[in-house]
């Protein structure tokens, strides 16, 4: 593969930076240069440090030079990829997310997709995503962009806004999560070793986080019956509150047990393809309360553990043993060598709608699944999911699309219109309003 540079957007992180480092270190027909650009540069400057241990340990010393640059368009000149995961504004934003809503009997598992919390994110990120487009129009147009921010949809969809021509995608990996949980079923239902996630071969359609599956087959046998008759299944749905019990007293806030996304499967039929905690937000009869969503085993994420893990992983220290590099979930460095024309990549992918969504307008940011080959996206057509999810997921993007064009207008009307319309939204008009002021001001950005 030729010499690649690739600039990473939000450099300093702890966690999607050290990990696309440790993958390209896996990957060994990789070379080339590799820029970190934060707004905090010294953490741009000590993933440097670590960049440079994660090649030496793994015995790939001289492939790639990593370097630090804190003017974003120095940092994208020259690059091929460009790889953006921001956390937009610092921890205390998230207090304005989470706890304010929460104050007003508003629940939200996660808070950085959809709901109040979702919205206000967004409203900080976007901003960051315009001129990351503008920028990347100025200096390097023709490079490809890979986005991990979220709110996703929103993040990428602000991409196009500002540059319609830029070749971007939003990953995520919420589906691969499901494709492992087809796969121990697999090997349950046919006795055979669990097989490789990748093997689960799904369709799927629907917008991040709210991605639903419509098929399912391995090694070519329809697996979609016998999904289904786990759905309708009584003993699928007993009660898992002293999980969910432990799971806080063990801070397991990401466990999934599946349970929510197979009650969508057996209501509306179609099986949800993200992890219980996400499709949650966007079904507000889970919300209702702790003790509901505690059934299906899920737990919501504190906003003070949040400030423990930021505060965590700023001082981490990592091991020669963590940094060593193995076959990781995570697709960005094999995206990346497709496009560059190494091989070609079936995976999920959040791109404008050409088509392969149905039921929303075109350009909207969908997920569906698609080819990634040599300098080219092709995705492909998802099979329509019953009424019911159409009608939910459209609602969806509708709010997503009028978040979009309220930020970029910077049409604060239209922004509470999209707040009043969020599935998550319960409260009255005034006290809406009165939420919605409060939040404008705890949850802006601020360094």
């Amino acid at each position: 593969m030729k010499e690649t540079r690739i600039c990473i957007i939000g450099g300093g992180s702890r966690l999607w930076a050290i990990q696309f480092l440790k993958d390209l270190a896996y990957n060994r027909n990789t070379h080339g240069t590799v820029v970190l650009h934060d707004i905090d540069h010294n953490a741009a400057m000590n993933n440097v440090a670590v960049g440079k241990e994660i090649f030496h340990v793994n015995d790939s010393e001289g492939r790639f030079d990593i370097i630090a640059e804190d003017n974003l368009e120095k940092a994208l000149e020259g690059v091929d990829l460009v790889i953006i995961s921001i956390e937009p504004g610092n921890i205390e934003c998230r207090k304005g997310d989470l706890l304010l809503p929460e104050e007003y009997g508003i629940k939200q598992s996660v808070g950085d997709t959809t709901g109040p919390g979702g919205i206000m994110r967004a409203r900080r990120a976007l901003p960051f995503f315009f001129g990351f487009a503008q920028a990347i129009k100025k200096v390097c147009p023709n490079a490809w962009v890979i986005n991990y921010t979220n709110p996703m949809t929103l993040c990428t969809a602000a991409l196009y806004k500002a540059f319609p021509e830029i070749k971007a995608l939003g990953c995520c990996h919420e589906v691969f999560h499901t494709e492992t949980f087809i796969a121990e079923k697999v090997s349950e239902w046919f006795n055979v070793s669990v097989p490789d996630r990748r093997e689960i071969k799904v369709d799927i359609t629907g917008v991040n986080h709210f991605t639903w599956v419509t098929g399912a087959t391995w090694n070519g046998i329809d697996l979609m019956p016998r999904i289904r008759a786990l759905a309708e299944d009584k003993d699928t749905y007993k009660d898992l509150t002293e999980v969910a019990k432990k799971r806080v007293e063990e801070k397991k806030w990401f466990d999934s047990d599946h349970i929510i996304a197979l009650s969508l499967l057996r209501d509306f039929g179609a099986l949800g393809a993200a992890g219980d905690r996400h499709l949650s937000e966007f079904v507000p009869f889970y919300l209702t309360s702790d003790e509901e969503l505690w059934k299906y085993g899920v737990v919501r994420t504190p906003y003070w553990w949040r400030v423990e893990e930021d505060k965590r992983k700023k001082a981490k220290v990592f091991s020669e043993e963590e940094l060593k590099a193995t076959l990781s979930d995570e697709e960005g460095v094999d995206i990346m060598c497709s496009l560059m024309g190494e091989r070609t990549l079936y995976t999920n992918i959040n791109r404008p709608n050409e088509g392969q969504i149905s039921y929303l307008p075109k350009g909207r940011i969908v997920e569906s699944n698609g080819y990634i080959s040599n300098n080219s996206i092709r995705p492909i057509v998802a099979k329509d999911p019953p009424l019911a999810v159409q009608n939910m997921v459209r609602r969806v993007s509708d709010i997503q699309e009028m978040t979009l064009e309220a930020i970029w207008n910077n049409d604060e009307k239209l922004l509470f219109a999209a707040f009043l319309s969020d599935p998550l939204m319960t409260l009255n008009r005034d006290k809406a309003k009165e939420l919605f002021d409060k939040m404008l001001i705890a949850s802006a950005y601020r360094v």
